[in-house]
C-alpha cells in the first residue's frame, strides 16, 4: 500500500519538477525552443540534480541547517539548469529547431517517400529501356555528334516522355517551344507529342460533375453527350445543352490526375536539382528554373477557375479593341468549380483538321485571317497585357466565315506596363533597323548581370536586324532563336513573361504559315507596329494621353509650392537636414551581422577557453563522484565550447569561397 502511494506521489512530483525546470531554462534562454527539447533540458536538469546536491553537501550532514539545505538545493539546481542549457545551446548548434520533423511528419514522408521511390524506379526504367541511362548520370553520347545520332536520340527521348503520363508529355511539349536550347531534330520530334489519352467511363465523369455541381448531371444540363468530344491527359470535353437551349462543352478533369502530377512534379522538381548539380548541360538549361516554371504553369492548368477567370479577361480584352475577327468562349461562373469548366460552344472546325476548309478560300481571304490573328496577338501583348501563350492549330477554331475562336486558356501570360513598353520600343526599333534602341529595350526586358559589353551587344543585335529584319525576310523562328541564343551568350538571363511572350510568337508562326502559307510573320509584325505608332502619334491619342498625365500629376504640381516654401524656410532659419539611412541594403545589414558575429564568437571562445584554463589550475573542487571534481569537468567542457566556437571561425576564415 506504502509502495502504491509512493509511486502515485512520486510520478505528479517529477512531472512538476520537469515542467519547472522548463520553463525556467526557457525563460532564461529567451528565445523559443522546441516542447520536446525544452522538456528533455528539463528532465536533464532534474537527473543532474542530485549527483550535483550531493557533491556540494558537507561531509558531515547532520550539521547542515534547514537554511543551508534550501541554499545546497538552490545551487544545485541552478548549476543542473545551466548544464542543461548549455546542452540545449550545443544542440540548437548542431540540430536547429525544426530540422528534424515531427512523428506524423516523419510518417507521413514515409509514406510520400516510399511511393515517389516505386515512381522514380519507374522513370529509371523509362529512361534505360529507352537508352537515356547514361544522360541521368552526366555521360557525354559516345561516337560522333551527327545529325543522324541526334535524331535516334530524339525519337529515345520522346518515346520516354510519352510513355512516362501526362507530366513529362506536358514536359516534351514544353521542351519542343525552346528553340534556344534545344537542336532542331528534338524540337521536330517532341513536336509531334500528342496530349491524347483513353477516355475515362461516364460513370466516373458523372461522379465528378455531381460532386462539383451538387446536383445530379440531368438536372443541371437538359442533354449531355456521353461521349466525349476529346479525351485529353489532364481533361476530357463533352458536348451539352442548358435548359434554355444553349449548346456548351464541358471541361472535366480527369479524376486522381491530381495526385499523379503532384508526385510526378515533385520527382521532377529532384531530377531537375540532380541535373543541374551534375551535368553541365543542366546547368546550361537552367534545369531548376525551367522545372519551377514548369511545375506553376501545370498546376494552373489542373485548376479551372484560372482558365474561367483567363476567359473572363481575355474576352473583356478582345471587345474593348478593334474586331480582328478573334474569339473566346463564355465561361459560365455558376456551373465551373475547380475540377468543372461550363463555357458555350463555338462553331467551326479545329484548324489543324481544316485544310479543306482553307482551299476554298483564297488568298486575300487567308491573308485577312492570318494578319487578324497577327494584330490580336499584338494587342494582347502590347496593350492589354494578357495573351494567349500557346496558339498552335489545334487551340484554334475556324468558322464558315472570317472568325476564329480561341480555345484552352488554362495558361495564359501576362505582362505589366514598363514590359509592354519595352516590347514596343523593341517592334518599333527593329522597324527602323536602330540597334542601339533595339538593345537598349533588350536590356529593359532581361535580367542583365553586373557587367555587359553594350557595345558587343549593340553589334550583335545590329547583325540580327540585317540579317532577319530586312525586307522579304520569312525566317521567323530562326530569328527568335537566334535572338535567345545572343541573351545566352552574353549571360543575359530571361524572364519567364519575356520568354513566354517569345515562345507565344514562335508558336504562332506556325499557325500563321498554315492559315497563310509564306505569311511574312516580322514584316507583319513591323507593319502593325508603325499602325500602331502612327495611332499614338495621332491629335486625338496625343490629347488623350496628355490630359491623363496632366491628371496624373496635378496632385504634383498642387503641392509643389507649399514644399518649396518649405525647404526655403528651412534653408533660411539654418533646419535643413539630409537623414541618410545607413546599412539599408539587405546585403549590407547581412554582411555586418556576419562579421558582428563572427567578432562575437572569437570573443566567447577566448573567454571560454581563460576560463577552462583557470578552472583547470584551480583544483578539483566539489567532488560530483569518486575521482571526478566539478572544476575539471567544467573546464574540459569549456575548453570543448573553446575549441568548437574557434574552429567555426576559422573554417570561414580560411574558406575557398
Amino acid at each position: 500500500m506504502e509502495t502504491a502511494i509512493s509511486t502515485v506521489l512520486f510520478i505528479p512530483t517529477v512531472a512538476v519538477t520537469v515542467l519547472l525546470f522548463a520553463a525556467v531554462i526557457r525563460r532564461l534562454l529567451g528565445v523559443r525552443v522546441g516542447p520536446a527539447r525544452t522538456l528533455a533540458a528539463g528532465l536533464l536538469a532534474m537527473i543532474v540534480t542530485g549527483p550535483i546536491m550531493v557533491a556540494f553537501a558537507p561531509p558531515d550532514r547532520t550539521s547542515v541547517t534547514a537554511g543551508e539545505a534550501f541554499l545546497l538545493i538552490l545551487a544545485a539546481a541552478s548549476v543542473a539548469a545551466l548544464i542543461a542549457m548549455a546542452l540545449l545551446v550545443i544542440l540548437e548548434v548542431l540540430l536547429p529547431t525544426g530540422s528534424l520533423p515531427g512523428p506524423v511528419e516523419i510518417w507521413r514522408g514515409a509514406r510520400r517517400r516510399i511511393a515517389r521511390t516505386r515512381r522514380y524506379w519507374s522513370i529509371v526504367r523509362i529512361a534505360l529501356r529507352h537508352g537515356l541511362g547514361r544522360f541521368l548520370r552526366g555521360r557525354p553520347a559516345p561516337g560522333p555528334n551527327s545529325a543522324a545520332a541526334r535524331r535516334q536520340l530524339a525519337r529515345s527521348l520522346r518515346a520516354a516522355l510519352d510513355e512516362g503520363g501526362v507530366t513529362f508529355v506536358k514536359v516534351g511539349q514544353l521542351l519542343s517551344t525552346r528553340r534556344d536550347l534545344l537542336p532542331a531534330e528534338f524540337i521536330d520530334e517532341l513536336t509531334a507529342l500528342q496530349d491524347q489519352a483513353t477516355p475515362v467511363p461516364w460513370d466516373d465523369i458523372a461522379a465528378v460533375l455531381a460532386a462539383e455541381l451538387g446536383e445530379p448531371v440531368e438536372q443541371v444540363f437538359a442533354e449531355i453527350d456521353r461521349e466525349p468530344l476529346a479525351a485529353a491527359s489532364v481533361a476530357q470535353v463533352h458536348a451539352a445543352r442548358l435548359h434554355d437551349g444553349t449548346d456548351v462543352v464541358v471541361k472535366v478533369r480527369r479524376p486522381g490526375i491530381a495526385t499523379v502530377v503532384e508526385r510526378d512534379l515533385d520527382i521532377l522538381s529532384r531530377l531537375a536539382d540532380t541535373l543541374e548539380a551534375r551535368t553541365s548541360w543542366g546547368r546550361s538549361f537552367g534545369a531548376r528554373g525551367l522545372a519551377l516554371g514548369f511545375a506553376e504553369a501545370l498546376r494552373e492548368e489542373l485548376d479551372f477557375t484560372v482558365e474561367r477567370d483567363n476567359l473572363q479577361t481575355m474576352a473583356a480584352a478582345l471587345a474593348s479593341s478593334p474586331d480582328r475577327g478573334v474569339r473566346v468562349p463564355a465561361p459560365y461562373p455558376a456551373f465551373s468549380s475547380e475540377r468543372v469548366l461550363v463555357m458555350g460552344r463555338l462553331p467551326g472546325t479545329a484548324l489543324g483538321a481544316a485544310a479543306p476548309l482553307l482551299d476554298g478560300f483564297d488568298d486575300a481571304r487567308r491573308e485577312r485571317l492570318a494578319a487578324g490573328l497577327l494584330d490580336s496577338m499584338l494587342d494582347q501583348v502590347l496593350v492589354h497585357g494578357v495573351f494567349h501563350a500557346d496558339l498552335h492549330p489545334g487551340n484554334l477554331l475556324l468558322d464558315g466565315g472570317n472568325s476564329l475562336g480561341m480555345l484552352d486558356l488554362g495558361s495564359v501570360g501576362r505582362l505589366d506596363a514598363v514590359t509592354r513598353n519595352a516590347i514596343g520600343r523593341l517592334l518599333e526599333a527593329v522597324g527602323r533597323g536602330d540597334s542601339v534602341a533595339a538593345s537598349d529595350a533588350l536590356l529593359h526586358l532581361v535580367d542583365r548581370p553586373d557587367h555587359v559589353d553594350e557595345r558587343e551587344l549593340q553589334r550583335a543585335i545590329g547583325i540580327l536586324i540585317v540579317r532577319y529584319a530586312a525586307p522579304g525576310s520569312t525566317a521567323g523562328v530562326a530569328a527568335v532563336t537566334a535572338l535567345l541564343r545572343t541573351f545566352t551568350s552574353y549571360g543575359l538571363g530571361v524572364p519567364a513573361p519575356v520568354a513566354a511572350v517569345f515562345r507565344a510568337f514562335a508558336t504562332l508562326e506556325g499557325t500563321l504559315g498554315l492559315l497563310r502559307p509564306g505569311f511574312d510573320l516580322l514584316g507583319q509584325a513591323r507593319a502593325a507596329g508603325g499602325r500602331r505608332i502612327a495611332e499614338a502619334l495621332a491629335p486625338a491619342h496625343l490629347r488623350d494621353t496628355l490630359e491623363k498625365e496632366l491628371v496624373a500629376l496635378l496632385p504634383v504640381l498642387r503641392g509643389m509650392p507649399r514644399r518649396l516654401d518649405r525647404i526655403g524656410e528651412t534653408v533660411e532659419h539654418g533646419r535643413l537636414r539630409f537623414n541618410v539611412r545607413l546599412f539599408s541594403d539587405d546585403q549590407d545589414r547581412r554582411l555586418l551581422t556576419g562579421m558582428f558575429h563572427q567578432a562575437l564568437l572569437t570573443v566567447i571562445g577566448a573567454a571560454a577557453g581563460v576560463m577552462a584554463i583557470m578552472l583547470l589550475g584551480s583544483g578539483d573542487g566539489p567532488q560530483i563522484s569518486t575521482g571526478v571534481g566539478l572544476f575539471p569537468l567544467l573546464g574540459y567542457s569549456l575548453l570543448i565550447v573553446s575549441v568548437v566556437l574557434v574552429l567555426r571561425v576559422l573554417v570561414v576564415i580560411f574558406r575557398s569561397d
